[in-house]
């Protein structure tokens, strides 16, 4: 196994990817991060080393991942189009990589790749048959990284965790459908009102996975793993969180409303974003929650973020609270 303390960052420029590589900056690990039209070779900032290169190129991502133990996948396409042109031959670039370095490959992973037989409690070894074309394509990202592990030439870490939210986690429910980045808190949409859902804070998430690197020569070598985070047991607890932090910094009182489907279903023709909004409905609808017991049994414990400092965290991050309140 490659012994070095290297890592790549396919990514680090978005959210989980870029907390992942800010948290094993700060552990003390060499981060490279993969970004496109950086507008020279290498530019180091902030403790990282960033590297110019496409995720959709197999050299660029086999350059930058050269002499590298561990490589995160936290790649997506921009603005989350073009799925099923897009995701495999990044994860397969990354697979190449990870076979040629002998390293071990961590991916945030998502309910996304179960369907309603698996529910309402999921283990990672629940029937993957999901009722999605994104889930469709998550088992079969799975799958192909469950091969590379089996071929001995990597080896796989994947964190599967509920909806995202955190100080940078833009491209979130949080921070697109309930509540609005950039301006006061005065309304939060509930997409599930009624109905239990799970979350997870972003900061968490990324420590988990350190965690689980730090044990990584003890773990199977297709390791998957599912956190608990933040469970919303009626669907209205994490909106009532930002109701009393926005009140604890003077900010009133905000309303919670209904999510305004019927707005998403109208405009869903003309918009690619909205209609995956709406595929994904389906896990609004009945509760949906992992089980964490196998993550507890290697960890001892799960990293977790008491709930109004995360989301005090997360509307600073989104510019709703002043600075000086994180």
């Amino acid at each position: 196994m490659n012994a070095t303390n290297k890592v790549l960052v396919v990514g680090a420029s978005g959210g989980i990817g870029g907390e992942v590589a800010r948290q094993l900056r700060d552990a003390g690990w060499q981060v490279r991060g993969l970004k496109r039209q950086l507008g020279a070779p290498v530019v180091h900032k902030d403790g990282i080393e960033w590297r110019d290169g496409d995720a959709m190129n197999a050299a660029d991502v086999a350059k930058a991942a050269a002499g590298c133990c561990v490589i995160v996948h936290a790649v997506n396409p921009p603005g989350y189009r073009r799925w099923g042109e897009l995701v495999l031959p990044m994860l397969d670039n990354t697979i190449a990589a990870a076979r040629a370095n002998r390293a071990t490959i961590v991916l945030p992973g998502t309910v996304y790749n179960y369907g309603p037989d698996a529910f309402p409690l999921i283990s990672e070894d629940a029937p993957q048959q999901p009722r999605t074309r994104k889930g469709a394509i998550r088992v079969d990202m799975e799958r192909r990284l469950e091969a590379a592990a089996a071929s001995g030439e990597a080896r796989v870490i994947i964190v599967r965790a509920g909806d995202f939210f955190g100080p940078s986690a833009g491209n979130s429910w949080f921070a697109q459908g309930m509540v609005k980045p950039g301006q006061p808190v005065k309304l939060v949409n509930l997409p599930g009102p009624g109905v239990g859902h799970q979350f997870a804070y972003l900061p968490d998430v990324a420590q988990t996975m350190l965690r689980l690197l730090a044990r990584r020569d003890a773990l199977p070598a297709f390791a998957r793993y599912h956190m608990q985070g933040h469970w919303d047991a009626d669907g209205s607890q994490l909106a009532q969180s930002v109701q009393r932090v926005v009140a604890q910094q003077g900010g009133g009182k905000p309303a919670i409303k209904p999510f305004p489907w019927w707005m998403i279903r109208l405009a869903s023709p003309l918009v690619a974003t909205l209609r995956e909004l709406l595929e994904m409905r389906y896990l609004w609808r009945e509760p949906v929650r992992m089980d964490n017991a196998r993550l507890v049994a290697v960890l001892g414990e799960e990293p977790h973020t008491p709930l109004d400092v995360a989301v005090k965290n997360t509307l600073v991050g989104m510019g709703c609270l002043p600075a000086a309140a994180a």
